[in-house]
């Protein structure tokens, strides 16, 4: 295992210190949570202080790692299995989870055959790791080669270096394009009803010097109706065998909004959020969250509820988007359209 700084997670070898930016409080304050052991980055996972399928992953497995590396001499096979497990459940949507942990516990060798030690648990994250920044890289390549000078786009959630340990998914296509020098000016979708777009993507952009503009989530309509979105780039969390996929709760009404008004619409994800194991959309279990999330608001800026306490409401944290309001999907093999769906498998 090697000492580690991303804009997200971070970790320090020699005193085997993991810590995560709690996410809840950007843009205004950057604050690191230390991450004692599995249980903790479980907690960390369930209040979306860690979020983004990719760093899900990565902090998951590298969790599992420091507490082995910790606590070798007391755990046995069983104890690992069962801690990964319950770090593989903490969140049912994003597939780069169960895909990581996976990896760390070595599904695809015989029981007897894998090695649980912790020298080698760190190997496999590292790799994991690396592999999500290269992945990053070839996707942000691919994306950006499809970007016309002057183009205006529209993104929705958060998908760049706080979502992932690399460049990011549709914002990573968004940083190449604008390091190339196109010109083009992005219009981020708030995000309702956790605001990852206001807070995070915006965060993010004004780091990086992108022109950006701001937008509550039913202005995309009127923006596409007169002309002024060229093209939609969107994250995706699970992607199924039919090139449906799951994304952050909104992202299918976009879809809709881009096919009405004849806008490319593109969704941006390396070849660990593709699951061959599902078949279509209708196969991704859909995460409900608590009631709170959208009877108010809370970030940096405190807590805020503005319906009653007992009101009920309907939470889902992902929605659907099926593959025939899809131009491309955009992974880190290549451009994915209707037409060559079989590179997915």
């Amino acid at each position: 295992m090697e000492t580690f700084n991303f804009l997200s997670i971070r970790y320090n070898k020699e005193e085997k210190k993991l810590e995560i930016l709690d996410q809840r409080k950007l843009p205004d304050i950057e604050e690191w949570l230390l991450v004692n052991d599995p249980s903790d980055m479980i907690t960390y996972i369930k209040q979306l202080s860690v979020r983004g399928a990719p760093l899900i992953g990565v902090g998951a497995s590298m969790s599992l790692y420091n507490h082995v590396l910790l606590n070798e001499s007391k755990l046995t096979k069983e104890d690992i299995t069962r801690i990964s497990m319950e770090l593989r459940e903490s969140r049912p949507t994003a597939v780069n989870l169960m895909y990581s942990i996976d990896e760390m516990m070595q599904v695809k060798q015989a029981e007897d055959k894998r090695d649980l030690s912790a020298e080698n648990l760190g190997r496999i994250a590292m790799s994991i790791i690396k592999n999500e920044v290269e992945m990053c890289r070839k996707m942000s390549e691919f994306g950006a080669s499809l970007i016309q000078h002057g183009e205006s786009i529209l993104t929705h959630c958060n998908t760049g270096s706080v979502a992932t340990v690399g460049a990011g998914t549709a914002l990573g296509v968004i940083r190449e394009a604008h390091k190339q020098g196109k010109n083009i000016h992005v219009y981020v979708d708030e995000t309702r009803p956790l605001l990852q777009g206001g807070r995070l993507t915006t965060y993010e952009l004004e780091r990086e010097g992108i022109p950006y503009t701001l937008i509550c989530d039913n202005m995309a309509a009127t923006l596409m109706r007169s002309g002024k979105i060229q093209r939609v780039l969107v994250g995706a969390d699970r992607i199924c065998r039919n090139g449906d996929f799951a994304n952050k709760i909104g992202t299918y009404g976009v879809s809709v909004l881009a096919h009405h008004h004849n806008v490319p619409f593109h969704a941006v994800a390396p070849m660990s959020t593709v699951d061959i194991k599902c078949e279509t959309g209708e196969d991704i279990p859909i995460e409900e969250r608590s009631s709170s999330e959208v009877q108010g608001a809370s970030g940096a800026f405190g807590t805020v509820r503005w319906a009653p306490k007992n009101s009920k409401t309907f939470n889902p944290a992902f929605d659907v988007t099926p593959m025939n309001l899809v131009t491309s999907l955009i992974l880190d093999i290549g451009i994915i359209d209707k037409n060559n769906l079989d590179k997915l498998k």
